[in-house]
Parts: structure tokens; C-alpha cells; sequence
């Protein structure tokens, strides 16, 4: 994708490519990110996002393209030169220091004086709310509070800008969702513009302020992690960020409020325009959690749809589900061999007529659910 450079921006990359041989890692690349911002760049592996940190950080040089951070060039810079830390995925603490050895380390290897570094090292202490821990070593430390003393390391230096390298991957799950919390609340106190790397998605999605989808070294789309999820401008960004069912169709009826896709599986009614033409293909994007779920047909007034029945709707039968507490996953059976996945919210704790696999079941949705991909 294109982007304009904004003279404004706290960090501007533009251009940036990095090859290996015959293999663009990182492929002209630009970047426009906001002063105090959480940056989030999510992809595969291999898709170049550690490459485009590495450049960042310094790790890497760039085959071309210029990085500018608060109105400076810093892509001549060396590492040690840029005013930027980087937070590891490993943490890289020192197993022989204690919590506040590992802190102050490298504001002496700056030459602070002592008592400044004193100062930030219990300010970096109660921003993490490790002060109970300060005579700890990292072995006598959980997971989530050896990634608090990382984080405390490298803000303790005052980086203008904050490298994060798969920051939670070390984590179990349920410490991981409880850590995005935290680690969000401290970045935002303290004010630091941060860049991420990540391939989870529901850690891009819980703490960043914008994502960047990358592929084959390129960005197919940046946005809020909302937009990125309701309104995916390609099938590849539909299928990496959650859950979804693709049709593949074409283009049957263009209005300014409305158009009709024709697949072979149904009639799609989307309730909002594209710039196209009849005939042309298209693909059809639909959230499991925006389908509702009847053993009836449903009607057409209970929908926002024209008095037209048929559209948006498919008959199957439920082969296989899956209870999650908060929510019920169905896989359904549909004619023409499309396998349909639904989630529905266990909202009640008991309900009157619970569907089960072997049942016969309506799918239908409503217009404004529904994306249409142009490619």
C-alpha cells in the first residue's frame, strides 16, 4: 500500500527496503507513527516485520529508504547512538543481578551519576510494582514480573521510541491476556511511542493503537484494530485477522445504496456500494459472529432487507460444535459443500431449545455485515 510522508509524525519511515541476495525482505515500506502511539506490525513468519524492527533499532542496514525519528535522520546511526531500546522476546536479563542490578545496568553503562540512576531505578520500580521484589533474581521471578523488569530496563534510559519484539511470547495464555494490561497501562503512563512485532493477533488487536498487516515484506493494510477487522480490504487480511467465511461470487447488481452478489451458494443483499462493474469477481466476507442461527426459515421483515426473499440466508446441518463458555462455535453442513462456522454467544445459562449437532438449521445475516473484496 501507498502512504504519504506526514512531516508531522513522531517517527517517519519512508521507502524503507532491506534485500538479501535476490530477496526483498522488506520491500519500500513507509511508515507515518504518531508521538505516544502503540504500533503494532503483525504478520506470518518470514513476512519481514523483525526485519523492518531490526532497521529500526539499528540491528540492520537499510539497501535504501531513510527512518526519521522527532525530525531526525537516524538510519546513518549506529545502534548505540539512536535514542531507542529494544525489548527481546527472551527479556536478556543478567540470571547473576538482582531486579535492581538488572534495571540500573545500563544508565551505568551511560555514566549516570549515582543518584540520578538511584532515582530512576525507584521510579522504574513503582511503575512496575516490582519494589517488593528488588533484591530478587530473575530465577526467583514469574514470567510476567521478568517481563515487567525488561520493561522497566528499557524505559529506565528514557527512549524516545520502544522496540517490542514478540514481548509476551514467553508467557502461558492466561498470563499473557492479563499481562496486554498491564504492559498497555505502563506504556500509556509513561507516555512512550512504541513499536511491536507480533504474529498473535489478539495481542495486536488488544494493545495497539493501529496495525500494520505485512506480507512478503510489503503492508496490505494499516489501521485501528477495528477497522482492520470489520471492514479487511483483501481475502488475505480477512483470513489472517480472526475468524471468517469467504464466498466467492460476482457482481450482479450495482446501486448506490446496495449491490447483489451472486455465489454458487447463495444470494448476498450488502447494504452499502462499491465501485465496480457487472460481472466482475468478487468474494464475499462474512463474520461467524455476525450469523444468526433458527430452526425456522427466517422472515424477511426481520431483517434489513428488500420484501425480495432468499438473500442472505443457507440451509445446513450442524456437523460439529464447540463450547467455549462465553460462546458456542457451530460448523454447519450447507448445499454445495460449504462447511459454515457460526458463533453464537451463550448469553442465557439455560436455553429453551438448544441446537445440537444433527440438527437442520436456518443461517441468515443481516446487509450491513457483510464486506465485499474486490481482490
Amino acid at each position: 500500500m501507498t502512504v504519504a510522508i506526514d512531516t508531522d509524525a513522531f517517527l517517519q519511515v519512508d521507502q524503507l527496503s532491506k534485500h538479501f541476495d535476490d530477496v526483498k525482505a522488506v520491500d519500500r515500506v513507509s511508515l507515518n507513527i504518531a508521538q505516544g502511539e502503540i504500533f503494532a506490525l503483525l504478520g506470518g513468519s518470514g513476512c519481514g516485520k523483525s526485519t523492518l524492527l531490526r532497521m529500526l533499532a539499528g540491528f540492520e542496514g537499510a539497501t535504501s529508504g531513510q527512518i526519521r525519528l522527532a525530525g531526525q535522520a537516524i538510519d546513518g546511526l549506529p545502534a548505540y547512538l539512536r535514542p531507542i531500546n529494544m525489548m527481546f522476546q527472551s527479556y536478556a536479563l543478567f540470571p547473576h543481578l538482582t531486579v535492581t542490578e538488572n534495571i540500573a545496568f545500563g544508565l551505568e553503562r551511560d555514566g549516570l551519576p549515582k543518584a540520578d540512576i538511584q532515582s530512576r531505578v525507584q521510579d522504574m520500580l513503582a511503575l512496575v510494582q516490582l519494589k517488593p521484589y528488588a533484591k530478587r533474581k530473575p530465577h526467583q521471578l514469574s514470567g510476567g514480573q521478568q517481563q515487567r523488569v525488561a520493561l522497566a530496563r528499557s524505559l529506565a534510559k528514557r527512549p524516545k521510541l520502544l522496540l517490542l519484539d514478540e514481548p509476551l511470547g514467553a508467557l502461558d495464555k492466561k498470563l499473557r491476556e492479563q499481562t496486554q494490561i498491564e504492559l498497555v497501562s505502563i506504556l500509556k503512563n509513561v507516555g512512550v511511542t512504541c513499536v511491536m512485532v507480533t504474529h498473535d493477533q489478539e495481542e495486536a488487536m488488544a494493545m495497539a493503537d493501529r496495525i500494520a498487516i505485512m506480507r512478503d515484506g510489503r503492508i496490505l493494510q494499516m489501521g485501528a484494530p477495528k477497522d482492520i477487522y470489520e471492514t479487511p480490504q483483501s481475502r488475505f487480511v480477512a483470513e489472517f485477522i480472526g475468524n471468517v467465511n469467504l464466498f466467492s461470487g460476482h457482481l450482479a447488481v450495482d446501486e448506490p445504496d446496495h449491490v447483489v452478489i451472486d455465489s454458487p451458494q447463495c444470494r448476498h443483499y450488502v447494504s452499502h456500494g462499491i465501485t465496480g462493474s457487472i460481472g466482475m469477481p468478487v468474494s464475499v466476507a462474512l463474520r461467524p459472529e455476525k450469523i444468526c442461527l433458527s430452526h425456522h426459515e427466517p422472515q424477511t421483515q426481520e431483517r434489513e432487507l428488500p420484501e425480495e426473499s432468499g438473500f442472505n440466508q443457507m440451509r445446513g446441518l450442524i456437523t460439529g460444535m464447540g463450547y467455549f463458555g462465553s460462546f458456542t462455535t457451530y460448523h454447519l453442513q450447507c448445499e454445495g459443500g460449504m462447511t459454515l462456522k457460526v458463533t453464537l454467544s451463550n448469553a442465557a445459562r439455560h436455553e429453551a431449545r438448544r441446537m445440537v449437532t444433527g440438527d437442520t438449521v436456518w443461517a441468515w445475516w443481516d446487509g450491513s455485515d457483510v464486506v465485499v473484496l474486490t481482490h
